[in-house]
Order: C-alpha cells, then sequence, then structure tokens
C-alpha cells in the first residue's frame, strides 16, 4: 500500500495514531492489544527514516514515540479531551440522578438536557470545587 503525506500531514499522523493507541492501550497494563502498537512501532520508524528521528527512539527492540516527541505536548492534547469528557459524563451521569433514572425518550429529553446543560455549566464555571461526598462513606 502507497500512501502519499506531506511531511506536515505525517506529523499529524503521528499524533492521532499516538493519540489513538494512548486512548486504547494506557489503561491495559500487561493485556495492552499489541497490533496497535504495532502500527505506532511502524509509523515512528518511519518517521525516523523521514529524518524525523527526534519523534523516535529505541525500547526492548521496538521503535516507540521518543520521550521529546511524549513530552512536547501532546499530552496536554490528550489531557483537555480526558477533562471535557470527564466533565462530560459526569454531568449526564448527575442529570440523569436527579431524574432517578428513569429511561430518556421525547418526553423528557429536553429536561435532561437541560439539567446537563446546568451541570456543565457549573463546571465551567467552578471546576470540581462545589462538588460534595458524604463524609460518611469515606
Amino acid at each position: 500500500m502507497d500512501l502519499e503525506l506531506s511531511r506536515k500531514q505525517f506529523r499529524r499522523l503521528l499524533d492521532m495514531v499516538y493519540i489513538g493507541n494512548w486512548i486504547l492501550n494506557s489503561t491495559r497494563g500487561e493485556d495492552r492489544i499489541p497490533d496497535y502498537d504495532e502500527v505506532e512501532s511502524l509509523l515512528f520508524a518511519k518517521a525516523r527514516e523521514e529524518g524525523m528521528g527526534i519523534l523516535a527512539e529505541d525500547y526492548q527492540g521496538e521503535v516507540i514515540p521518543s520521550r521529546a516527541f511524549a513530552e512536547g505536548g501532546i499530552h496536554e492534547a490528550i489531557m483537555d479531551y480526558e477533562d471535557n469528557v470527564f466533565f462530560d459524563i459526569l454531568a449526564e451521569d448527575l442529570a440523569r440522578r436527579d431524574m432517578d433514572d428513569v429511561p430518556i425518550d421525547d418526553s423528557n429529553y429536553d429536561e435532561l438536557a437541560s439539567r446537563i446543560e446546568a451541570y456543565i455549566s457549573e463546571f465551567e464555571r467552578n471546576g470540581t470545587d462545589n462538588i460534595q461526598v458524604d463524609s460518611d462513606i469515606l
């Protein structure tokens, strides 16, 4: 298979592959999905061949993203994503809880959406500062 990419497009592809593999494998411990590691390794080896050697390094016989790559801002993008997803999921979970976890349909969807938006607005203003948990469970 041949794929023609500009240097900039290839660099963006490296970012996307790293982010995708991070999401798929970073929490799996020893149960990683090796196919994704292999694709990542192939692309970072190609980066080295294309004069982007600073982005790749060897580890236990495999080519992996270098420390310079990983510390070059890619994790800030991942953290921004994780923060947004965290607050979206939390807002929806709290809104559904407030509605006693009833099934959502056309009759109550607007109420759910309104509650989610209220929580999102609160989180945008205050983060988690106003969230309280009963101290009895801690």
